[in-house]
């Protein structure tokens, strides 16, 4: 657990290991979603680039987000928590409302604001590990107890998630409640209090799925999704055969085709199958390096903060990212139930892409205001040179 009391320190310089695989896997993206839509984009807007003249634009704001995430000292979000928590459970509400929320295939998940489409539920997840790393921190002498340290924090991250299902958007409401027990299990929390919440809500998650018919099929056809090829079954059959076709080295980039209207959301909820397909193997492997490589800097950067706030926000900021690629993988190669949800820095989108860009940038703060590693052989002779003065104070 982290027991970490020393004040902060001013930045020291940028986590360049961090930042160059934040580079690589949003170049990446450029290059896939515009090789996977562009065929869609030409017949529905007239135009091949027109979803990666959005995602460059979307990515020149995500950049500007990730150098204001970077350059804000992170302390900061301790005192405008509760604002922000307020703020993002009103957004999450009007949404809800008919006629406020766009709907597409079924679901309200955005707001149409001058042209431009916007999800809540992306900046919602750093407000709820902002609002668990604060409050976990404050009361870490009681995080243990129940009705202390875990119920108001189960309460709030319910409730977010609650109110994400409602729109309805299962896969980003199940990684708010991972993420939430996640954080919880390592600030302390006792191991009973998780499993109980655990017990509690696989009756929710099973009436969840057997109570909508949609949700039903999804699952048989996770199951045997060749049985159900032509229905609930299609997407991820046909992405099983788009990873499958890669080989090792794959088709090669822009010969893929499985994107020429076989593969629906092809340039979103399932472009680790196009990469697979004309990256093959070999580029399946480098995005899963890249992710590793940016959930090793950031657990690096929450176990080197100069404050407990920091390392929880840290963590809490890594496993969002690290679960949502999880996640998107494990849909594409048939591992979890299909479940519409993107991956990060690589699906187009806009939301999502900004969102999780400033997150970095708050991890890069974080990770430059860790204190400086001083060698054993330094501390023990800064030690001695100590013990020395005070002997010298003494004499005198």
């Amino acid at each position: 657990m982290f027991q970490i009391d020393e004040k902060p320190k001013e930045p020291r310089g940028i986590d360049l290991v961090l930042l160059s695989a934040t580079l690589l896997l949003v170049s990446l993206g450029l290059v896939m979603v515009y090789s996977s839509s562009a065929v869609y984009a030409a017949s529905k807007y007239g135009s091949g680039g027109f979803f990666l003249t959005r995602t460059l634009a979307f990515s020149a704001l995500g950049f500007i987000a990730l150098y204001v995430g970077w350059r804000v000292d992170y302390r900061v979000y301790q005192r405008l928590i509760y604002p922000m928590l307020g703020v993002t459970f009103l957004v999450l509400i009007a949404i809800l409302i008919p006629g406020v929320g766009k709907r597409v295939d079924g679901a309200v998940r955005w707001f149409r604001i001058f042209g431009f489409s916007i999800q809540p539920s992306e900046p919602a997840k750093f407000v709820l590990v902002a609002y668990l790393a604060y409050s976990l921190a404050k009361k870490r002498e009681s995080v243990r107890s129940f009705s202390v340290g875990f119920l108001p924090h189960l309460c709030v991250a319910g409730l977010m998630a609650a109110l994400v299902l409602k729109q309805p958007d299962l896969g980003t409401a199940a990684v708010l409640a991972a993420v939430s027990l996640a954080m919880l299990f390592i600030s302390g929390t006792k191991l009973s209090y998780l499993v109980l919440s655990l017990l509690v809500a696989l009756p929710i998650g099973y009436q969840l799925i057997v109570g909508t018919s949609w949700r039903m099929r999804r699952l048989l056809a996770f199951l045997d999704p060749w049985a159900y090829r032509k229905d609930a079954g299609y997407q991820i059959s046909e992405s099983l055969i788009s990873v499958g076709s890669g080989g090792f080295s794959g088709l090669g980039l822009g010969e893929g085709k499985q994107k020429l209207f076989f593969l629906p959301a092809a340039h979103t909820d399932f472009i680790f199958a196009i990469t697979g397909e004309e990256l093959g193997f070999l580029g399946i492997c480098c995005v899963v390096l890249a992710f590793g490589i940016l959930i090793a800097r950031g657990m690096r950067a929450s176990l080197g903060a100069a404050d407990l706030f920091g390392s929880y926000l840290a963590f809490g900021i890594t496993s969002v990212i690290g679960l949502q690629a999880i996640f998107h993988m494990s849909v594409v190669l048939g591992m979890v139930p299909t479940k519409g949800i993107t991956l990060p820095f690589v699906s187009s989108g806009g939301s999502a892409l900004i969102s999780a860009l400033f997150c970095i940038g708050v991890l890069l703060n974080i990770a430059a205001r860790r204190p400086a590693w001083v060698s054993p052989r330094k501390k023990r002779e800064t030690g001695s040179n100590r013990r020395r003065a005070s002997k010298v104070v003494v004499s005198q």
